[in-house]
């Protein structure tokens, strides 16, 4: 049984999950080699934010939230959210593709080209797939038997913090589009796909604060703490709330980039029209150099 949370233990209580480290060092490493090895240098704001996710998700398996995720209803929610969201969006932020497509060589480069090229990778990582297991992932959590399940069988709950991060993660390349992926789209359908995914997640947390205990008796055994409905009120606050204020950086991106978007297509419309002026016959009346209008003022 684990021990009352405290602020000590939430400061200092600790455990080590092999599974978190070894992914978490994996990466870094694959990181940190691409870095050294591109021949452009890498933004330092990127790099920070990137180790700042993998700080995160390391810190959501090892520090006090792997401790206690399967003691208090609330810290798994915190847990989820890390893992789901916090820890993604910084590791996308940081362009992990763009590093590793600079450090290959010419043939792998083209390889990898390739195989963003394919109709498979077009639908594994569309806006629309990757918004669709971002938002019925955390459904599927706490609304099936898989929530019990990862509480009571220690693999089932490393796989399952693996394919969190690994949804997280395509969820936010998919929307930054910071990275080379398979098909570029207007970030209109991102704006789009945010408001319906915020409805989506207050749903959630309406459910989960209003609807019944999920179960009960299991938390219900620690002997001490919150009760089992006030623990799951706080959790339901957090995936809601908290949620929100972390989707914030992505909207404002998400907003920025579509705003240069915008202005990449004024700069193309305006050299289109300065062309067809350049093009058209320096005599004549100014609506005979429009088809539409000739056409129409000749019948």
């Amino acid at each position: 049984m684990t021990d009352p949370l405290t602020l000590s233990a939430v400061l200092t209580a600790w455990r080590f999950e092999p599974t978190t480290a070894v992914a978490v060092v994996g990466v870094g490493a694959a990181y940190a080699l691409g870095v050294v090895r591109r021949a452009r240098t890498v933004p330092w704001i990127r790099v920070t934010v990137f180790a700042f996710g993998l700080l995160c998700w390391f810190y959501a398996g090892s520090g006090f939230l792997g401790v206690y995720s399967d003691t208090l209803f609330w810290v798994r929610a915190l847990q989820v959210l890390l893992l789901l969201s916090l820890a993604p969006l910084c590791l996308a932020f940081g362009k992990p593709l763009t590093v590793l497509r600079d450090a290959l060589d010419e043939p792998a480069r083209a390889r990898m080209d390739a195989l963003l090229d394919t109709g498979f990778a077009r639908g594994l990582v569309h806006p629309i797939t990757t918004s669709a297991a971002m938002l019925l992932t955390p459904w599927l959590l706490y609304m099936t038997g898989w929530y019990r399940t990862l509480l009571e069988n220690g693999v089932v709950d490393a796989v399952t913090r693996l394919l969190l991060v690994v949804i997280g993660f395509g969820y936010y390349y998919a929307r930054l589009q910071a990275d080379p992926v398979p098909h570029r789209y207007s970030q209109a359908i991102s704006l789009i796909i945010t408001t319906v995914e915020t409805l989506g997640d207050g749903i959630l947390g309406v459910v989960l604060w209003q609807g019944s205990v999920l179960i009960a008796s299991y938390y219900a055994g620690r002997g001490w703490g919150p009760s089992p409905r006030t623990d799951q009120t706080i959790g339901a606050g957090i995936l809601w709330i908290l949620g929100d204020v972390i989707g914030l950086p992505l909207l404002l991106m998400l907003l920025q980039a579509f705003s240069s978007d915008e202005r990449r297509k004024e700069v193309v419309v305006d050299q289109e029209l300065d062309e067809e002026f350049d093009a058209a016959p320096a005599s004549g009346l100014w609506w005979e150099n429009d088809p539409q209008l000739r056409d129409r003022f000749r019948r």
